[in-house]
């Protein structure tokens, strides 16, 4: 009986460091050879990965070279690809986060409104979105495929406009652009082909993946606090106290005390931590995790 193998595209570039980061949190160790490598090792047999631009990660899942593949949503609606979105996959932290697109031009320009680029050139790497987007608001414009280096052709004056990828708007400031408008908001997303998320086996190792990723994910912005508190107490902790569900609550040897744990958003564990000391927790441990399932 031939080996059963899911094939996995994994992003290479600005998504690769988070993408392997997330994986071994989930329980995968991945790695590569060396820097040229495509082909990480992963310690799970049923699993073949191959590192990709996620620029063109959609196609090779759709045409089924790949059975599953993490890119960014900017690349599907961009390739027009026919895939299965499995999962979302962002998160606030490293470079899975949500970016936009948007159409800048020169601060200074007197270019006010979309409809002042009628007739105007702007470069994009998002190139049939960017049509698309124009063609709805019923302006003409011509749109060219930018190789890289994008905030510089509008400043050289090689093109009216720009439609570029940006999360906080930095690099548009530092390069004297002005922002018009959002193209498109793009997620990292987890995607499938379809045939290949019809075949029983691939579609429950797919979903083992996703359901452990997300629970690597969801971790990133969580922590463990575990603490003693005495039975007197115990209410004005609890009070305070916030928790997924519920905390857990267990009796220690000492009688009246008992052993309270539970999992908190970080951003709040330095604001927190004074607040139980005060209402009479001690012995307060805050650990990291790997994974928070729901």
């Amino acid at each position: 009986m031939a080996k059963k193998i899911l094939k996995i595209g994994l992003p290479k570039g600005s998504l690769q460091e988070a993408t392997f980061k997330m994986f071994r949190k989930a329980g995968f160790n991945i790695s590569l050879s060396s820097e040229r490598s495509y082909f990480p090792s992963i310690d799970d047999a049923e699993v073949e990965a191959v590192l990709l631009r996620a620029q063109e990660m959609s196609r090779y899942v759709q045409d089924g070279a790949l059975d599953c593949g993490i890119t960014g949503n900017d690349w599907i609606l961009e390739n027009k690809s026919r895939v299965a979105r499995i999962a979302d996959l962002t998160y606030a932290k490293q470079s899975l986060n949500k970016v936009r697109w948007v159409l800048a031009v020169p601060q200074g320009a007197g270019i006010k409104s979309i409809g002042d680029l009628r007739g105007k050139r702007v470069a994009t790497e998002l190139v049939n979105v960017t049509r698309d987007y124009f063609k709805k608001k019923k302006i003409k414009i011509e749109v060219e495929f930018s190789w890289g280096a994008t905030e510089v052709k509008v400043n050289a004056g090689l093109v009216d406009a720009v439609v570029e990828l940006t999360e906080t708007g930095g690099s548009l400031k530092a390069n004297k652009l002005a922002e018009l408008a959002t193209i498109c908001e793009s997620t990292t997303q987890f995607i499938a082909n379809i045939n290949a998320y019809k075949d029983t086996w691939k579609k429950a190792k797919m979903e083992q993946i996703v359901l452990l990723l997300k629970g690597a994910i969801a971790a990133e912005e969580k922590v463990g606090l575990k603490m003693n508190v005495k039975k007197g107490q115990l209410k004005q902790v609890l009070n305070i106290l916030p928790a997924l569900k519920r905390p857990t609550i267990s009796g220690l040897s000492t009688e009246d005390w008992f052993a309270i744990e539970t999992v908190i958003d970080e951003k709040v564990v330095r604001t927190l931590i004074p607040q139980l000391k005060k209402a009479g927790a001690s012995g307060i441990i805050e650990y990291p995790l790997n994974k928070v399932i729901y």
